[in-house]
């Protein structure tokens, strides 16, 4: 079986005060970018990378690979006006039987376990949403009234969201709507079964200042 890796980097510095996109911050003295191609490098199934980048930082990305000698093997697909059109584009552009991990570029600390067992559940029960359980209270709000939600019942999402590409085949055919918050969302959307497996309390994203500096703790350890 053949795997791929679509890590989609689409996103801005504006939440992190910064006008440097958040996936070209340095994180361990290396872009948060490089670390997490280098994730699925390591990884066991050695997918394809396809990266999926604006067409206006493509320069930039390769200048920093010179920079830093990047030297793991990757494609570059033009990213497109929402993220549902970036994933659409790296999709598209998969032509061979495969199983396909969607990964957020500002999560690098990505495990190769955690990118092996999407793979492994995906090729099992045809897609596999990492994805943690709720440690916090949770609540609602509707119509300026606010209530609880059963917090056991709860898993915030994470990424990999693995599945085969026929599956996505068909889910990126469809319309773009503002109801596909992930690839999940997507999916789910032409009523297949979503399958959650365990994600990793690590796996954080890079939206924030202060989770640049989590991310740097982590990596210390």
């Amino acid at each position: 079986m053949k795997y791929y890796a679509i890590i989609v980097a689409g996103g801005s510095g504006n939440r992190m005060q910064t006008e440097t996109p958040k996936q070209f911050l340095l994180l361990k003295n290396l872009p948060v970018l490089m670390h997490t191609i280098k994730a699925f490098a390591q990884s066991d199934t050695q997918p394809k990378i396809l990266l999926v980048l604006n067409k206006e930082q493509q320069a930039y990305w390769r200048r920093l690979c010179e920079e830093f000698n990047f030297r793991i093997p990757h494609e570059i697909i033009d990213g497109g006006i929402e993220r549902f059109y970036s994933v659409k584009n790296a999709v598209d552009y998969i032509k061979e039987e495969s199983f396909v991990a969607i990964h957020d570029a500002v999560r690098p600390l990505v495990t190769k376990t955690l990118i092996d067992h999407c793979f492994r559940q995906a090729e099992e029960n045809g897609n596999a949403i990492a994805s943690v359980k709720s440690s916090d209270s949770v609540r609602m709000l509707r119509n300026n009234q606010s209530s609880a939600l059963n917090r056991d019942e709860i898993y915030l999402v994470q990424t990999p969201q693995t599945f085969s590409l026929r599956t996505l085949k068909t889910a990126y055919e469809q319309e773009f709507s503002t109801r596909f918050t992930d690839d999940a969302s997507v999916v789910e959307s032409l009523h297949e079964e979503i399958h959650i497996v365990e994600g990793e309390r690590n796996n954080i994203k890079i939206t924030y200042p202060i989770d640049l500096e989590l991310a740097e703790l982590l990596l210390k350890k």
